[in-house]
Order: structure tokens, then C-alpha cells, then sequence
């Protein structure tokens, strides 16, 4: 009975050693993945594949349309409410803030309220705006993350306190009782290179004109996102189909390498598969089923 949080670097190879760790050890999988919550959107976020997933439970996949919100709060929860209700769980992810969250929980922040955030959804500039309050948090937010800004103006609204000065002063959970590996490759922005490729040809631009056609719009979260941005402006015709794809696999490698620059922050030396399958015998015990995928 345990709980493992394998991150790392996009196109690492994490979620593929994770199905076959789960399968190993008779674990549920969580994705500590921001974008793989959306529907609809699988070839740009590198979902694992229907076949991949079968016999592995997997949570925090395919939760929400692509214009809804799923935050750092509800990943938690759901975290949570995994590890209460199963015994072997591995967390598998890279996106930084999601993880944080667990290795270094922020502080308890109040719930939306619709009206006050509609109001907010209305201002013409939040990020001016929330320079004006939050200069910290408008620092770190880009000013295109319109979901992110208008939550860091609610909360000030709903607190009268900044995002930045609660989660400094404010109290916090305990982290999870996790064990963590990192797993990075050398030849990771080759393997994105490759990754950009292989989607073009699995339906990356059909899956991204289908959100689209489905109504809806090309300024939602997801879209907005290095892994969907450009081939959205392709689609809209400001650029050519490779000039697109020159430049996701250009945002992503950039993507790979604040990943890489984070997890080193936090003293996360990269583990080899070798390594975060003898992790796994620690944490779970050693598998005693013949047959299993190594």
C-alpha cells in the first residue's frame, strides 16, 4: 500500500512506464496533467491510448469539456479522494504547479462565486489590472492565461488578501506521503521532435478543426496552450502547416526545459526506468504474478 509520484519531462516516457508499472503492481493511475482533463483532446496532449488505459483505472482523463475550468484545488481533491479510496496509486505528470501543490501545498483558497467572477471575466485588461493589486502573481501569470489572472482577482475580491500574500502566510495541508521519481531522457527534445511528427500524421490538425467546428472558442484555455496555439493560428490561416508544427515542437521543447529547470529546484535528480521500478518494489512490494510487462 503506497503512493508513487512519478514526474518529468514531456515525451520522457513517463505515462507509457506508468501503465506498465500499474499493471505490475495492480495500481490506479492519476494524471498530474493539466491538459489531459479536456475531452476531445487527445493527439496534442499525448493522452494514453484506449489500449493503453485498459485494465489500468485512470482518473483525471477526459473529465470536462474544453471550455470549462478543472484547477489546482480540484486536482488536489481528486488526489485526495484516490489515495483514500485505493491502496496503490502512482501520480504521474509533469505539469509543475499540479505537483507543487502536493510536494509543497499552497494555501487553502475560498471557492468561486459566479457573480463576483463575472464581473471580472468582463474587465477589458484583468492582467492590468491585477499588476495594479498583485504584482507578484502578475509576474508569473502570462497575460494571455485569462483563467489564472481573473481567479488571482477573485480571490483578492473575496478576501480583501492578495494570491501571493495567502499562499505565503496562509495555512497549508500536509503534503502527501508520496515517494518521487523523476524521470528525464538526454535525448528528450529529439523525442519531441519526433513526437510533434508522429502527430501530424494521427489526426493532430483534425482533432484541433473539430474543436473548433464544435463551437467552440479558438481563446480557451486549452487552445491557448503551446501544444494546440499554432496549429489554431494555422487553422485561422496566419501560417503554414510546418511553420506550425516548427514551432510546437519549439514551445514544447522550451515547455521540456522549465520542467527540467523546476524539478532540479527542488533537488529531483533524474531516476532511470531501472531505478523507478525498484522504487516501485519499495512502495508496493515486489510483484509475485509471472507474465507481467516489465
Amino acid at each position: 500500500m503506497g503512493v508513487l509520484l512519478l514526474g518529468g519531462t514531456t515525451a520522457s516516457g513517463k505515462s507509457d512506464l506508468a501503465v506498465r508499472l500499474a499493471l505490475r503492481h495492480e495500481a490506479v493511475i492519476v494524471s498530474a496533467d493539466a491538459m489531459t482533463v479536456y475531452r476531445g483532446l487527445s493527439v496534442g496532449t499525448a493522452k494514453p491510448t484506449m489500449a493503453e488505459r485498459k485494465g489500468v483505472p485512470h482518473f483525471g482523463i477526459d473529465v470536462l469539456e474544453p471550455n470549462q475550468v478543472f484547477d489546482v484545488a480540484e486536482f488536489v481533491a481528486l488526489v485526495d479522494e484516490v489515495i483514500e479510496q485505493h491502496s496503490n496509486v502512482i501520480i504521474v505528470g509533469g505539469t509543475t504547479f499540479w505537483l507543487s501543490a502536493l510536494v509543497r501545498p499552497l494555501a487553502d483558497l475560498p471557492p468561486s462565486d459566479p457573480e463576483v467572477r463575472a464581473d471580472l471575466e468582463a474587465l477589458a485588461d484583468p492582467h492590468n489590472t491585477l499588476a495594479g493589486i498583485d504584482p507578484c502573481a502578475a509576474e508569473r501569470l502570462h497575460p494571455n492565461d485569462r483563467v489564472r489572472i481573473v481567479r488571482a482577482l477573485e480571490v483578492h475580491a473575496l478576501t480583501g488578501r492578495t494570491q501571493t500574500e495567502l499562499h505565503r502566510d496562509g495555512p497549508r495541508r500536509q503534503p502527501i506521503d508520496a515517494t518521487v521519481a523523476w524521470m528525464d531522457r538526454a535525448d528528450v527534445y529529439e523525442r519531441i521532435n519526433q513526437r510533434v511528427e508522429k502527430m501530424a500524421k494521427s489526426g493532430y490538425l483534425e482533432e484541433t478543426r473539430a474543436v473548433l467546428d464544435g463551437g467552440f472558442s479558438p481563446t480557451i484555455r486549452p487552445l491557448r496552450s503551446f501544444a494546440y496555439c499554432s496549429i489554431v493560428q494555422h487553422l485561422g490561416g496566419e501560417m503554414d502547416l510546418q511553420e506550425a508544427l516548427r514551432r510546437t515542437a519549439r514551445d514544447t521543447r522550451h515547455y521540456a526545459k522549465k520542467q527540467r529547470t523546476w524539478a532540479r529546484n527542488l533537488g529531483w535528480g533524474e531516476a532511470s526506468e531501472e531505478q523507478i521500478k525498484e522504487l516501485c518494489n519499495g512502495v508496493f512490494g515486489r510483484p509475485n504474478v509471472p507474465g507481467l510487462p516489465r
